[in-house]
This record gives structure tokens, sequence and C-alpha cells, in this order.
């Protein structure tokens, strides 16, 4: 929500609803956290007001998390998303630009590279630092015509959207047919030593390290505030079905760490081949295979 804006995710599901009622149910993130807001209207706003005010921080606390998710990590997982030089991207909840700034790396020209975000002050920064294309909006609604981009990426940000199945909706609807989606996750390890580990790092070292970094409560609220998402995020299996439902193919995830999620689709188009006995034998990225820490689950899509 931007100010007073309604959110136009309610409008979207019922015309969605109305000129298709077969189609899949709405799917949120995670239920209401009511310890953070009242109900699922006020969580745009509430969300929107956390990263307006830790915007000019973000950087050096996306520093501070580390946990191997750095910009080399991002290059190379829109590398194995298949991003190369030349294609058009629109990075969704571009933040400060992130991710959007080894999308430039790759696709080797700025202006190929567009972002999205519905936070002013994530936005202000974005442009600040890259100086690329960005507009307000919500990925339920994006402000860009059918068919004109080839690549969607979106780091980090599943767990702020308000409809799952709404969102992937609009990135097959702007991707070219063969176009390719990559969304970029924290996912709760599925061991409980490691979910506690991961608890305990992100619910209390990295919150207690912000407030004494930033001097910012709202920077540390946002640091525990992730990990109560992070916790209580529908399972990458629903993820994995909302893209399918929403016509995307040759969906998978890839884990690695057993913490970071990489999730990827095709749109269908005449230069997507249909899936093979040998994708759903294959193996891992090179560090996947060198390091017996790295797990690869391939789950291909329709």
């Amino acid at each position: 929500m931007i100010g007073n804006r309604q959110s136009p995710v309610p409008d979207i599901l019922a015309r969605v609803d109305e000129t298709n009622p077969a189609a899949p149910t709405s799917l949120a993130p995670h239920p209401v956290l009511a310890d953070y807001y009242g109900d699922a209207a006020a969580r745009p706003q509430y969300v929107q007001h956390l990263f307006d005010c830790t915007a000019p921080s973000y950087d050096r606390i996306e520093r501070l998390i580390g946990f191997g998710s750095g910009p080399w990590y991002r290059r190379q997982a829109l590398g194995r998303a298949g991003l190369a030089e030349g294609m058009s991207v629109l990075d969704v909840a571009v933040g400060t630009g992130l991710v959007a700034r080894e999308a430039i790396t790759i696709v080797k020209r700025p202006s190929l590279v567009k972002g999205l975000d519905p936070s002013p002050g994530m936005l202000r920064e974005a442009r600040r630092q890259l100086g690329l294309p960005a507009v307000l909006g919500f990925g339920e609604c994006i402000p860009l015509r059918d068919a004109s981009v080839d690549f969607v990426s979106m780091g980090y940000a599943l767990r702020h959207l308000e409809d799952l199945t709404v969102t992937f909706r609009e990135f097959a609807r702007v991707l070219r047919p063969g176009g390719r989606v990559c969304l970029l996750e924290l996912t709760r390890p599925a061991n409980r030593v490691g979910c506690g580990m991961l608890r305990v790092y992100l619910k209390w070292v990295v919150p207690f390290f912000t407030g004494v970094f930033t001097r910012n409560r709202d920077a540390r609220l946002l640091m525990r505030y992730f990990w109560e998402t992070i916790q209580a995020c529908v399972p990458p299996e629903r993820i994995q079905q909302a893209l399918c439902d929403a016509g995307f193919v040759r969906v998978r995830r890839t884990l690695v760490l057993g913490v970071f999620s990489e999730y990827v689709g095709r749109a269908p188009g005449p230069d997507v081949p249909p899936v093979t006995e040998a994708d759903r034998r294959r193996g891992g990225t090179f560090a996947e295979r060198v390091f017996p820490l790295f797990e690869s689950v391939t789950r291909p899509g329709v």
C-alpha cells in the first residue's frame, strides 16, 4: 500500500474469478503475523513502512547477514536460470538493486534492466546507485505490457507478496514466449538442528548486530520480521505448484546449502523443449557437485 492507496490485489482477484471461475484460488505466502500487523489488509502498508525506513541502511544490513548470498551467489544463480547477454530483465521488488546489479553485469547494458518496487525509499536507493529505470508498483499488478521482457527476477521478496497466484500470473503475462523466471528465496531448513541454528542467527544475532551498526530500530525489527516470514512461509511444493498453475513449464527448485532456494521456470514457447528423463536425473551445479554440503533438488513441471 502506498500512502492511503488500497492494494490492487482484491480487485485483481475479483476480475480473475469473473473471467475464469475454475482458476486456482489465491495463495498468500504466509498467514497473518498478528504480532506485527492486525490483518492481511494491513500487511502491505506495514512492510512498505519497514522498507522505507531501512532503505539507506539496507545494503549494510545485507553485507552483515552475509550467509553466502552476496553478489557472486546472485550472479551465479541468475546464470543458472538462463540469463544471458542482451536479454531484457524485470527485477520485481528491486529494493536497493542487489539482484539488478548482477543482472546488469550479465546482460551488459543497464538500459535492459528495469526495477519494480512498492517502496519509494527502496526505489530512491536503486535509482541513486544504479540509475536503472525503476517504477513504483506491485508484483500483483505490473505496469508493463504483455510479452515485453525476456526474464523476470525476484530476490528474497516472495514472502512479502500479498498473493503468489496473482503475482506469478503477472510474471507469465509480461514474459515473452519462452521467457524465464528466477525467484531467489530463503527456506526454512528441513532438519530441526539446521532450523534451530538459522532461527537463532536470523531472529537474535542479526537483529542485535543490525541495531548496533545502524542505530535503526526499524532495521532491527525488519530483521526479526524476516525470520518470522521464513518460518511461516508456505512449503516449496506449494510455490512450485503455484508457478505451474500460472502457466510456467520446466519448473524446478534448486536448494543450496539447505537454505537458499532457486525457483525457475519457462513461459511456454516454440523454443522450450519438453521435459525429458535426462532433466529428471540432472545433477546440481559445479559448486553443488564439489561441496557435499550443497544439495540440489529438481522438480520439473508440466
